[in-house]
């Protein structure tokens, strides 16, 4: 019997593991896609702030666990965690257990709740590129910035405003992360797709 004809993959970003299921989904369906809500950029601003310094397949791994470890990233929820709250979740094996994030997260809850009184979080990191995301055209991941100056002019921002675990190298796959910026390579088949989506209706 002949064997089965391969099938092609199409081009993707040189970070992503082929091999690996949750890598390609999130690739092929998430990265570089803009996000409008701010239920969407509080958990990637959370999950980025515990992906520092570890691998981003080891947070994507456990991102069903930390939703469940931190109510489903609803702000005012996390907002009202207390020491016996951060002792749990320092104890759960299911997420990153670094309490000095645990409590960033907590830290960032209340800085959203704050930002939230005067505009939404969204609207926010929206704002640094006037509502339009910034259409790169890189054609090797080896091009592809760890950080910009704008990236550092957020993060700044964002400390300012309370935030914790918020450096300009997170803060910069955040806005890849939420499409913000359109990082997939120009031969990558989600590059079009991305930048045809790059003035989205941002949500309150």
């Amino acid at each position: 019997m002949d064997a089965a004809p391969a099938v092609l993959q199409p081009v993707r970003c040189g970070w992503v593991n082929a091999e690996n299921a949750l890598y390609v989904r999130y690739h092929d369906e998430e990265w570089g896609v803009p996000k409008t809500s701010d239920r969407a950029f509080f958990e990637k601003l959370i999950l980025e702030g515990f992906q520092s310094g570890l691998s981003w397949i080891t947070i994507l791994r456990k991102r069903e666990n930390f939703r469940a470890a931190f109510d489903g990233f609803d702000p005012e929820k996390v907002a009202r965690y207390d020491v016996a709250k951060v002792a749990a979740l320092s104890g759960d094996a299911g997420i990153v257990r670094h309490r000095g994030k645990i409590e960033a997260a907590i830290a960032n809850a209340r800085a959203c709740l704050d930002l939230q009184q005067s505009q939404s979080l969204a609207s926010f990191f929206w704002g640094f590129v006037d509502g339009t995301a910034i259409q790169n055209r890189f054609t090797a991941i080896s091009e592809v910035p760890a950080q910009t100056p704008l990236s550092a002019a957020i993060s700044k921002e964002l400390k300012r405003r309370g935030f914790r675990f918020c450096g300009p190298t997170t803060v910069y796959s955040l806005m890849q992360a939420t499409g913000l910026v359109n990082d997939h390579i120009t031969s990558c088949h989600c590059h079009d797709p991305c930048a045809a989506l790059g003035r989205p209706e941002i949500l309150a």
